[in-house]
């Protein structure tokens, strides 16, 4: 007969067993893994955050992260009480805070008459132990010290949905004149506009009732595009269920799409003349035939929207004009979720689902 003893062993048996196996399926820990392509080569460095970190400021999936004028570094998570980490740039954690973003998801700086402001998106997706929950989602405009600003008023409470349509989040984006574009990429899949003070204006895009090369599908990320000048400032919204980014201008007329094959490009992030995307999966057919589908990697593109860099991902290869599906070349990161771009060149990548790991750091080499 099996005593409580015996059992208890067997369950801490079977655990070390689980966490074995968890880590030979964990990234490669080894140093010096040099990857990117051209002028985008970047040094690996998995250890930017001190080791001990995690017992203070614990989290779950590491979702969105932006840096202040002071230097700091805001992520956005999804632990049930510590959904926002606060960065030193040599990877310190100064302080974590939040409880009432359990779908904390997207972040956006914004800056207005000199202050600095956060938009926090909470895509109302959230896990509490084994269980996965749907809620409505929302977005807040809250200072740096996490004090609310305000809310953004239901679709569904303005006019721009009916009853049955679900109202699930992920990103903001805020254009020179305050507006506030919001993506409902894991709900309708529509840009929801409001002004500065949160007044509903319009909605565009979405999934169905528009020609396919128009569609969002999975609208994950959006930025406003002001390298042609701010005069001639454009949206960039994710399609990332159809591995490309669609562009409009600011009242929502589809101009173009930048196409990234292969990729499940999350969220457009642009600095100088270039745009940074994190890629979550690499999906392409041949790959969707292997035992374990390889994920993770981010993408360059230059402001003619062609990739120049796949770090992490196999290079990127155009033929008669058009690029070759991208794949994860090397295991170093795991779900590529967002890319914050530092000043001097090197990025800042957060993972979802990649065993509860921090950001890792991309060290700019320089060409």
């Amino acid at each position: 007969m099996k005593t409580r003893r015996h059992f208890l062993s067997g369950l801490a048996t079977a655990a070390a067993a689980t966490f074995t196996e968890t880590l030979r399926a964990a990234p490669d820990p080894k140093k010096d893994v040099v990857i990117g392509h051209g002028t985008h080569r970047y040094k690996v460095n998995k250890e930017w955050v001190p080791a001990g970190q995690g017992r203070h400021h614990p989290i779950l999936n590491c979702h969105e992260m932006v840096q202040v004028k002071d230097g700091r570094l805001f992520m956005i998570g999804d632990h049930w009480d510590n959904q926002m980490l606060i960065f030193k740039p040599d990877g310190t954690i100064l302080d974590s805070w939040g409880s009432v973003w359990p779908g904390g998801h997207g972040l956006t700086l914004d800056h207005e008459n000199g202050e600095e402001f956060l938009f926090v998106t909470d895509s109302g997706l959230w896990k509490s132990g084994s269980g996965g929950y749907r809620q409505t989602g929302r977005v807040t405009k809250i200072d740096l010290t996490g004090k609310e600003i305000f809310s953004l008023s239901h679709p569904m409470s303005v006019g721009a949905y009916e009853p049955d349509m679900v109202f699930n989040p992920t990103e903001t984006a805020v254009a020179p004149n305050g507006d506030i574009y919001v993506v409902d990429g894991y709900g309708s899949q529509f840009v929801l506009r409001y002004d500065s003070r949160g007044r509903f204006i319009q909605r565009f895009g979405g999934k169905e009732g528009v020609p396919a090369e128009q569609r969002l599908n999975n609208a994950h990320g959006i930025t406003i595009d002001t390298r042609q000048g701010v005069d001639k400032a454009t949206v960039i919204v994710t399609s990332r269920a159809d591995n490309c980014f669609r562009r409009f201008t600011l009242d929502g007329k589809y101009l173009e799409t930048l196409p990234v094959p292969g990729a499940m490009v999350c969220r457009p992030v642009i600095s100088g003349q270039e745009l940074y995307a994190g890629v979550c999966w690499s999906k392409t057919p041949e790959i969707n035939k292997l035992p374990q589908n390889p994920s993770g990697f981010t993408v360059v593109l230059d402001a003619a929207g062609k990739v120049i860099s796949a770090p992490g991902g196999s290079e990127p290869v155009y033929e008669d004009g058009k690029l070759k599906p991208l794949t994860q070349a090397e295991r170093v990161f795991d779900h590529g979720h967002d890319v914050c771009v530092l000043e001097n060149g090197d990025l800042i990548v957060c993972q979802w689902n990649a065993f509860q790991t921090y950001p890792i750091k991309l060290e700019k080499i320089a060409a």
